[in-house]
């Protein structure tokens, strides 16, 4: 796509310096804790709000992430 920006940068997502997305996920009903390794899964419904959090040995077409997606969009 010839883009020349880097589209990714390293940020954290535990300690002082936790990045702000990941510090209000992890501040929010559900969604507290340490991110233990990459690939945890934070699913948000349309109003914004943390619907759950998912490990990283989650897989993203689990049957778990599946039905609460479902559910979510049934709304």
């Amino acid at each position: 796509y010839g883009i020349t920006f880097p589209m990714f940068n390293k940020i954290d997502v535990n300690g002082a310096a936790t990045d702000p997305i990941y510090a209000w996920l992890k501040a929010q009903p559900g969604g507290a804790g340490d991110i233990t390794w990459n690939f945890n899964k934070f699913l948000l419904g349309r109003d914004g709000k943390l619907i759950k959090r998912y490990p990283s040995d989650t897989t993203p077409d689990s049957a778990a992430i599946t039905a609460d997606i479902e559910a979510a969009l049934a709304k």
